[in-house]
């Protein structure tokens, strides 16, 4: 039996004039009048791959999942391996589970055309149980299924900064679910996508999907960026024909940031989602068996 679940996507609209209404309101709060279009100079290296990084510029790769603090990938007494922005868009990737693979000791395994099971260290599960998932530092483990979702932790691919994987326990420092390994997906700060960014394709598989993205500012502390995105997925292959696990989602989110100083800085974001997805569900019977007498 096949059974539909998740929300009809009739509400796209109403969410994308939701994050519009929210930024608006957001640039109204500061203090200083907007200047759209301006270049923002940053000190931020570029997204090199490691290919490409001297010797000297490798060791002083930093990182901040381990810690919580900056650390030097080089003094890291872990194994940790960092998926750089421009290894995502090399790779061609339109997921991030599906970036997970360039990671070693990371399996990814596709359920079927809407569900993944991730794992590491050889415990893989649909939920990925025994990992720990962050998006900026932030868990995303859903405590009423003890676990992740990994079909709604979707992001405007070009928006990801670099995802630090962990291979091994990281109880120590960031406490329950960071038993195997630890994946941190790191945004980039507003500042670094000023202007606009639009992304169209389609295909067999992806028979379509979209994003647009403007990020802004208002005086110089104050940096902001919007996005939607879309995308409508074919289903997997079955032997029986029946095209049950197709799925489609729509996508809008912000995110604000306000640095007053190198130490004193706020963030404020948000994402909207809905979307509608297959699953197959079957049901079976068990009828005891009977003797007769003769």
């Amino acid at each position: 039996m096949t059974i539909r679940r998740g929300i009809v996507l009739h509400h796209v609209r109403r969410i994308l004039a939701e994050a519009f209404f929210l930024t608006v309101v957001l640039l109204l709060i500061g203090n200083r009048p907007l200047a759209w279009g301006q270049k923002v100079s940053h000190t931020t290296n570029p997204q090199d791959t490691l290919t490409e990084l001297s010797l000297e510029e490798l060791m002083n790769v930093e990182i901040v999942t381990y810690s919580k603090n900056p650390i030097k990938w080089f003094d890291t007494p872990a194994a940790i391996f960092v998926i750089t922005q421009e290894d995502i868009r090399r790779s061609g990737v339109t997921s991030v589970p599906e970036a997970l693979r360039m990671a070693p000791g990371v399996q990814v395994a596709r359920i079927n055309a809407n569900q993944w099971a991730i794992g590491i260290r050889g415990f893989t599960s649909r939920l990925s149980r025994s990992i720990l998932v962050l998006i900026d530092g932030r868990s995303v483990y859903n405590p009423l299924f003890a676990g992740v979702y990994w079909e709604v932790q979707d992001l405007l691919l070009g928006d990801i900064e670099r995802i630090e994987v962990i291979n091994g326990p990281g109880g120590v420092i960031w406490g329950a679910n960071a038993v195997n390994g630890v994946i941190n997906i790191i945004t980039k700060h507003s500042k670094e996508t000023q202007g606009g960014l639009v992304t169209l394709g389609a295909g067999t598989e992806e028979r379509g999907f979209g994003g647009v993205r403007y990020g802004g500012r208002s005086g110089e502390d104050l940096h902001y960026r919007v996005y939607a995105k879309y995308f409508d997925r074919d289903a997997g292959f079955h032997q029986d024909g029946v095209d049950f696990d197709d799925w489609r989602m729509g996508q809008a989110g912000f995110r604000t940031d306000l640095d007053r100083t190198d130490r004193d800085a706020f963030t404020l974001q948000g994402d909207f989602y809905t979307g509608e997805a297959g699953q197959r569900t079957t049901f079976g019977t068990y009828t005891p068996l009977s003797l007769k007498r003769s």
